[in-house]
């Protein structure tokens, strides 16, 4: 258990350049409260004590703003950064190393019985306010840009962003997984486009006025 507590601590340190001292982590970290939370809950769930896992639930929400259902299935050194307002459902799978930033949330699409909720793969970065709806696979080493919904499996190595989400990287350069601000923008993507088509069409345009013009003045030389 304490060693649990430890790797909870140093995945902190690993991952928020932010954090100063164990004593500043252990006590202002509402993200490191949920996951201890969690873990309780969770030993209580796995025992049938289904009301007393929810109870800590509920109270572990609202101290934090971090709901977490006991029965989901959380590996080593999750780390949440800026947690409030993320939700993980009771079948969701998360594996190691993984990182939610605030806002996100890990549930299901109906109420369909079963696994609903997704599977989280190794290493794995999901940005704010990004929804992951059903049950699939989010491939390891993936990372999920901000307010993406993602409702399909996701390939391992990938990087998917927008509505609905769409891989827009695969196995591609590797960028610093803290930095999910830096992902590629498909709607700024859309408007260069547009905007090189104005300046030709603007070009074309000028071009057909200044032939015009010419061909005024030498009509009018010719009378």
């Amino acid at each position: 258990m304490w060693r649990a507590i430890k790797s909870d601590i140093s995945a902190v340190f690993d991952n928020d350049p932010a954090a100063r001292s164990w004593f500043e982590v252990v006590f202002t970290y509402s993200g490191l409260h949920a996951i201890w939370a969690h873990r309780i809950g969770h030993w209580f769930y796995k025992k049938g004590m289904f009301t007393v896992a929810r109870i800590v639930s509920q109270v572990s929400r609202f101290m934090t703003g971090i709901e977490i259902h006991p029965g989901a299935t959380i590996g080593k050194r999750f780390f949440i950064d800026h947690g409030m307002g993320i939700v993980i459902g009771e079948t969701c799978e998360i594996g190691d190393d993984v990182i939610l930033y605030q806002g996100v949330t890990l549930g299901g699409t109906g109420k369909e019985k079963g696994k609903r909720h997704p599977t989280i793969g190794n290493n794995v970065v999901v940005g704010s306010g990004a929804k992951i709806l059903g049950s699939f696979l989010v491939g390891e080493n993936s990372r999920i840009g901000s307010n993406a919904v993602v409702i399909r499996e996701v390939p391992a190595n990938s990087t998917v962003v927008t509505i609905p989400a769409k891989v827009v990287k695969r196995d591609g350069v590797r960028v610093n997984r803290l930095d999910h601000g830096d992902l590629p923008d498909p709607i700024v993507d859309i408007f260069q486009d547009m905007q090189k088509q104005i300046d030709e069409l603007k070009a074309q345009l000028e071009a057909l006025r200044t032939k015009n013009g010419e061909q005024r003045e030498h009509d009018t030389q010719s009378v």
